[in-house]
């Protein structure tokens, strides 16, 4: 394994420690790691949802609580249409809990049995002859240009919510599509799951049930600037900024009519903070004769941020946390910008019980669908676990009672192996409407008998991935050798349509090459996933094949498709081709390290610097420490079965500390030694994460060993 630490600046490192009042450590690994810019260092150094971003940057987001709140007022029957993994699963509850805050009882739907992925025209039809006139599909929808057409000529309206990448042309002709990896689609962070994208519609949906909805409403600050002022204003819809401007009037200079501030301002509702001083500079720029009529907000926010009670906005601007964050130098506006927004929401508090209920699913769906855990999807994903730990909510109680996992602290990496995959197990094996059920049946007796079904499901799903593995293992690594050794391909009748993409992720990590899965089907289709390593371009494959593709989809680390069974043969000669020019990555393990600790930084304290980059995910990996000439104070062989693992103490001076190397056993006395008569052993060099050992209640910090060589 190759252990690599980028070189960083000190200067640098000095200059995040003084801006943000962190410690050298944590600013040396945010340098390392490339994490300098203000807009990335927010969503790892704050975790207050104020920070999330409006819902309304969804340049399509008013059409869609348009309509809703019409088919609110007017009794409309409406469908929600989702998908079978976990991201659809919850997204599906996301929306329908949220139309039901609106008023609306909505159906909903997910695909069962062998029903294809996304919309089907048998389910606009369906919905049509039963009165419906308004689908919104979730975690779905982009692609399916065909069925929302249909939905249009029997006279129904469909929104998309989805959150992946449109494969060619234009987008459906929905009455609103929002979905943040369309270029046009006004928001700036394009990697929010598809249950995030269904919490800002909810979120845009719940501010529209306030008095702020559309409401036009503008913010204006006064300050003197040498023998002139500067009068700075600042429009706002939906609480999202939808213009700025800034003018320097020289009193006797100008009068208001000439300036740009009427047209900017006229017909808005104005807020300024504290009236009196603002009257003041308004009479001394513009003149007695000069009148604007505003409202004073700082007695309001006081009441609700009491913090900013008898504050000016210049003090407030100093003791502004977000304005560490900007790139550009924070003005007045800027505060009372910021001061209006968390006033209003505040006011109609906004981020309740009903909130944290709905974070849980947010972060669940996320993890399961390894999106990156960068931007807001970490304060979503943060909040989210942090409410699920302190109360897990009805549907997922059940579940974490049967599973042994209630009162444990569970971290991104605890959902992601021991929670989803059960979850996900009912769409596998064509049920996932055991899941949906699971997590918004109205009695607890309901709860915990679907929680019964869709945990025998897993275990199915778990027998047949072993049956089914021993049966394709061979055929894959026969498929190498015509691939150059750069892919591994399997098609077998044999293998249930539901778990081609865990054979798919567990055959690339055997092989350690991409990997394609494919299960023939009754009807003549081929249903397949893919999964990449060592930096397989998965969307540059399937464009090199989308003539071929019945639909396909997915991210750039993993995707599923589908085609005819007459297209298999020239699909299997077009990844021949296409390996003849493909270059992979150096298969060769290689590990980043974070920071080389010295010996007196191991102690128990070291775990709260991992603790504060978490949760750790996709493009966000556990903290990487190395240490040198550490001494081993005792080694143990253990292991259920067999004994292939290594338990170490290592001795780091004050404080000694256990460590487990996983599959580490063959390392004793072959790579470093351990006497076991005289109670010494080498020194080494490692590479390791801190962890939480959790057990009986009891929490004790310990080392997992990445990699260990002897000391030189």
């Amino acid at each position: 394994m190759n252990w690599n630490k980028k070189e960083v600046s000190p200067q640098s490192v000095k200059e995040l420690s003084s801006r943000y009042g962190l410690d050298l450590l944590t600013s040396s690994i945010l340098a390392r790691r490339g994490i300098t810019d203000p807009a990335q260092l927010l969503y790892f150094l704050e975790d207050d949802p104020r920070y999330l971003r409006n819902p309304f940057l969804f340049a399509q987001m008013e059409d869609a609580v348009d309509r809703i709140l019409l088919a609110a007022d007017e009794g409309e029957k409406v469908l929600v249409f989702g998908d079978r993994d976990t991201d659809g699963v919850t997204s599906t509850v996301l929306m329908v809990e949220a139309l039901r805050e609106a008023g609306i009882e909505a159906a909903w739907r997910v695909p069962l049995a062998k029903e294809p992925y996304g919309l089907s025209v048998a389910a606009v039809e369906e919905f049509a002859a039963a009165g419906g006139t308004l689908i919104i599909t979730v975690d779905c929808g982009i692609s399916n240009h065909d069925e929302i057409e249909r939905a249009s000529a029997l006279g129904i309206d469909v929104i998309v919510a989805d959150h992946h990448r449109l494969q060619a042309g234009d987008p459906p002709a929905a009455l609103a599509v929002i979905d943040p990896k369309l270029p046009d689609s006004g928001y700036p962070f394009r990697d929010l799951a598809g249950c995030g994208v269904v919490y800002k519609l909810a979120s845009a949906l719940k501010l529209a049930r306030t008095g702020i909805y559309k409401q036009q409403i503008a913010l204006l600050n006064v300050r003197p600037v040498n023998e002139a002022y500067t009068v700075e204003a600042v429009r706002l819809s939906n609480l999202a900024p939808t213009g700025r401007i800034s003018e320097t009037i020289v009193p006797g200079m100008v009068d208001l009519g000439r300036t740009r501030l009427v047209p900017f301002l006229q017909g808005r509702q104005i807020f300024v903070w504290d009236g009196a001083l603002q009257r003041r500079l308004l009479e001394k720029a513009l003149g007695k004769g000069a009148e604007v009529l505003f409202y004073d907000l700082a007695p309001d926010a006081g009441e609700y941020i009491p913090q900013t009670k008898g504050q000016s906005l210049l003090r407030l601007k100093e003791l502004s946390r977000i304005g560490r964050y900007s790139s550009e130098t924070l003005e007045e506006i800027d505060v009372l910008e910021n001061l209006f927004v968390s006033f209003a929401l505040k006011k109609a508090d906004w981020f309740g019980e009903d909130d944290l209920l709905a974070l849980q699913l947010v972060a669940l769906g996320t993890i399961a669908d390894i999106m990156p855990l960068l931007d807001e999807n970490r304060i979503l994903v943060r909040r989210g676990l942090a409410a699920l730990n302190a109360k897990p909510r009805p549907g997922l109680s059940e579940l974490f009672q049967k599973n042994n996992l209630l009162g444990k602290r569970l971290g991104a990496g605890d959902i992601a192996w021991q929670v989803t995959p059960t979850i996900n197990a009912a769409g596998r094996m064509g049920a996932a409407d055991k899941a949906v059920s699971l997590l918004c049946a109205p009695t607890r007796p309901e709860r915990e008998a679907f929680a019964d079904e869709v945990i025998q499901m897993n275990v199915e799903r778990r027998r047949l991935g072993g049956e089914t593995w021993d049966i394709i293992y061979p055929l894959a690594r026969a498929s190498l050798p015509a691939r150059g050794d750069k892919l591994a391909l399997v098609g077998s009748a044999d293998v249930h349509r539901g778990i081609t993409g865990l054979l798919a992720s567990k055959m690339t990590g055997v092989l350690k090459v991409p990997a394609i899965v494919v299960s023939f089907q009754e009807d003549d289709t081929a249903v397949g996933s893919i999964r990449s390593v060592r930096g397989f371009p998965v969307s540059s494959f399937l464009e090199a094949c989308a003539d071929l593709f019945i639909d396909y989809g997915g991210h750039d680390a993993a995707a599923g498709f589908s085609l005819s069974m007459k297209d298999w043969p020239e699909f299997e000669a077009r990844t021949v081709a296409y390996c003849e020019a493909l270059e992979l990555e150096d298969g060769e393990e290689s590990i980043d390290i974070d920071a080389e600790l010295p010996h007196d930084y191991l102690k128990p304290d070291i775990a709260a610097v991992s603790e504060r980059f978490e949760p750790f995910g996709e493009a966000n990996d556990p903290l990487v420490f190395l240490a040198r000439n550490v001494p081993i104070a005792d080694a143990q062989l253990v292991g259920k079965k067999e004994q292939n693992h290594l338990k170490l103490t290592l001795d780091f001076g004050k404080h000694k500390w256990p460590a487990l190397f996983w599959d580490g056993a063959q390392r004793l006395q072959r790579d470093f030694a351990f006497d076991y008569d005289s109670k010494r052993g080498d020194r080494i060099d490692l590479v390791f994460k801190v962890t939480i050992n959790r057990f009986n209640g009891m929490e004790q910090p310990q080392l997992e060993v990445f990699d260990a060589r002897k000391t030189t």
